[in-house]
């Protein structure tokens, strides 16, 4: 060390290092959202999320940024940043026959044509999931929804058709639905269906892999499925 000061932040005080604060602030706001401690489609700020997590606007600016890739807030031209509402029945059941059509046709190419190094991303996803699975409160439920999403998209990029990969990306499904409710069960459920996949593509076996998709898909909706009606039964 010098003795030289360290960087600032914008408002003069001393700064962490900027990617690993835009880091805790992301897994900050990530846990607010899945505990809707910030509620569905309200406005946020980076000013007043800089106030109330008490650091300068730089890592707020580089956390919704990231937040905004993933699906989790929408942009709002000269007016900062929106929640994304929650996702309606008809909305979740349209998903649903798009993801129908197109998940399982892409397991299948992936099965024919996914690189060894693919398979293994796949493979590494589904172990930080597993320890995703078994950790506490909605930054982890949060984290696995995340990574959900990432496993399909890695199969769609693994399959070779980009239009696909851009279609079901465009979606954010998982995102969506890992806000509409905290429930730990789903995490269990998914990674036994995702192993099944993962089995059909290492071994390339195309039925096998796109079987796997179409039932992980079924089974999702009729999980989710049931927590709608639930809902709809309590209003």
């Amino acid at each position: 060390m010098n003795g030289e000061p360290g960087p600032l932040q914008d408002d003069g005080r001393p700064a962490r290092a900027s990617g690993r604060l835009a880091d805790e602030v992301y897994d900050t706001l990530l846990g607010q959202l899945m505990s809707l401690r910030i509620v569905p489609d309200s406005r946020v700020t980076i000013d007043a999320l800089a106030r109330e997590l008490g650091v300068s606007q730089t890592p707020i600016r580089d956390a919704l940024n990231r937040m905004e890739a993933d699906g989790l807030v929408v942009r709002v031209p000269n007016a900062g940043y929106r929640i994304p509402p929650q996702i309606t029945r008809a909305r979740f059941e349209d998903m649903v026959e798009l993801r129908l059509l197109l998940e399982p046709a892409a397991a299948r190419r992936a099965a024919e044509r996914a690189s060894r190094q693919q398979v293994d991303d796949l493979r590494r996803m589904l172990e930080e999931m597993a320890e995703l699975a078994d950790g506490d409160g909605h930054l982890a439920y949060g984290s696995f929804g995340l990574r959900d999403a990432a496993f399909h998209d890695l199969v769609a990029a693994s399959a070779g058709n980009q239009l696909v990969r851009e279609a079901l990306a465009r979606l954010h499904t998982h995102v969506h639905l890992f806000r509409l409710v905290y429930d730990t069960e789903v995490t269990y459920l998914a990674m036994g269906e995702h192993d099944a996949v993962l089995a059909g593509v290492a071994a390339r076996d195309p039925d096998a892999a796109a079987y796997a998709m179409r039932q992980h898909i079924l089974l999702s909706r009729d999980r989710f499925r049931r927590l709608f009606e639930a809902s709809e039964g309590a209003q």
